[in-house]
């Protein structure tokens, strides 16, 4: 597979930095937390003054909830190829991706010429309709089988919209998503709406992977539209059955319901998405994430009878402005990823080495409370009694957050960066000794705790 990045063959030797985990084995997982959490304060002093500064001027010294952490979240000074590298010198290998965004990772010499190309040749605001937008939603079209599609600023915006749109098209108001489903800042459904919710009283959560009780929902007079995603990302990178994803699919066709496929993590689970995989034909689909070239991104797009809803030469269509939906920047950097660099082949031959990773990973923590789900090379890490693999909702698993925090601590130890809860977006150009050398710490870290992590 073409490399994304020329990567040092050995990054952490090269920074001349170390790794080297220091966590004791046999002790209780309350003084386990306890002893990995003094280690972290005593090695990121840096970040530990960043943050209480921090805290003067923001809630929690943080602006995204899901990068805050106890004791207090590693501040990072930059980042190169695969790596990021903290404020005190640390070099991790980068498993959190920006949460799948960075595909390309953090200085791909295509982006960063595309980048100051555009800066040099083109202008940051134009405040006008500009030919490139044109072009890249040719290249996406084409890519994912939409008919049309228009532009936003993240996949929360690309979702609001659709969802939208969809009530326009149809005159209905209320939507099924389902439990454990994560759609944006303000549309997450994982105990009922979350508080910061939007509609509260328009949505019917359904549960995931259950094919009747989603049929019963779905097959109502009075549903707008469908909204899920094909492998929940947030929840835990919990895959979608085929037979549930069809039967969505079939019984928003019985009703009249938009069918909307939320594709801004999975998109890049193949060519065409993860759509393509499974067989479906969303009647929208909405994106993210790295189709930005690693800008702020989002679109929506689908079916041209629905997406007329926003066409403005209609005097009853819908309103949809954004100051930077066809920011210079993301139109030029997005266009270049998606046409030079994540090729067809490359998204097949990137997401294969994906589920090897994820079959090493597997075989390393049978027989124990780690277990690791996921598709191509989005992954996520769990902590159950059972160590379940197969998973097929939210429900089904009650994850222990203390092994979560403990592995977390000491995998940033041995030099990965992992999201707390677990998610795993690899970023092209990741070396395969990188991999080896995460199975091997993952090894290490349940020999080291045995007796924690042993199936009860």
């Amino acid at each position: 597979m073409p490399k994304a990045v020329s990567p040092p063959a050995s990054p952490i030797a090269e920074l001349g930095l170390t790794v080297k985990s220091q966590a004791k084995p046999t002790l209780g997982l309350a003084e386990a937390i306890a002893a990995a959490k003094q280690r972290f304060i005593e090695r990121n002093p840096t970040s530990g003054r960043l943050f209480e500064a921090a805290t003067d001027y923001l809630p929690g010294g943080n602006t995204r909830t899901l990068l805050y952490s106890a004791p207090f979240p590693i501040c990072m000074a930059k980042g190169e190829h695969y790596q990021v590298i903290d404020e005190d010198g640390h070099a991790y290998t980068d498993f959190v991706g920006e949460l799948t965004a960075a595909l390309y990772g953090h200085s791909h010499p295509l982006i960063k010429e595309s980048l100051i190309n555009t800066i040099n040749t083109v202008g940051l605001n134009l405040g006008s309709t500009i030919a490139q937008e044109a072009e890249h939603a040719k290249l996406i079209c084409s890519r994912f089988g939409l008919d049309k599609v228009r532009f936003c600023n993240s996949g929360t915006e690309a979702n609001l919209h659709a969802l939208a749109g969809a009530r326009h098209f149809t005159g209905k108001r209320r939507v099924v998503v389902f439990s454990g489903g994560y759609h944006g800042a303000v549309l997450g459904f994982w105990d009922g709406v979350q508080e910061n919710g939007v509609d509260k009283h328009e949505w019917v959560i359904g549960k995931y992977n259950d094919v009747e009780s989603a049929k019963v929902l779905i097959e109502q007079d009075d549903i707008a539209a469908v909204l899920v995603e094909g492998m929940q990302g947030a929840g835990g990178c919990i895959s979608g059955t085929k037979e549930f994803l069809k039967q969505l699919q079939e019984s928003s066709k019985k009703v009249g319901a938009v069918f909307i496929l939320d594709e801004v993590m999975t998109s890049r689970l193949g060519p065409a998405g993860l759509q393509a995989t499974v067989g479906l034909k969303p009647d929208i689909t909405t994106f993210g994430k790295y189709l930005g070239g690693g800008l702020a991104f989002g679109a929506f797009g689908g079916r041209e009878d629905i997406m007329a809803v926003y066409d403005p030469r209609s005097p009853n269509s819908l309103a949809h402005s954004g100051t930077f939906n066809n920011n210079t920047l993301a139109m030029h950097a997005g266009h270049t990823g998606l046409s030079k660099i994540w090729t067809p082949e490359v998204a097949i031959e990137f997401n294969k080495m994906g589920d090897n990773f994820r079959a090493d990973l597997q075989k390393a923590t049978a027989g124990t409370k780690m277990s690791v789900t996921g598709q191509g090379a989005l992954n996520a890490i769990h902590f159950s009694e059972k160590g379940l693999t197969q998973i097929s909702c939210r429900e089904a698993i009650d994850e222990d957050w203390g092994l979560k925090d403990l592995f977390f601590m000491e995998m940033m130890e041995d030099g990965f960066w992992i999201t707390r809860r677990g998610s795993i977006a690899l970023i092209l150009g990741t070396p395969k000794s990188e991999l080896d050398r995460f199975v091997s710490s993952v090894k290490k870290f349940l020999a080291r705790h045995k007796t924690l992590v042993a199936l009860s």
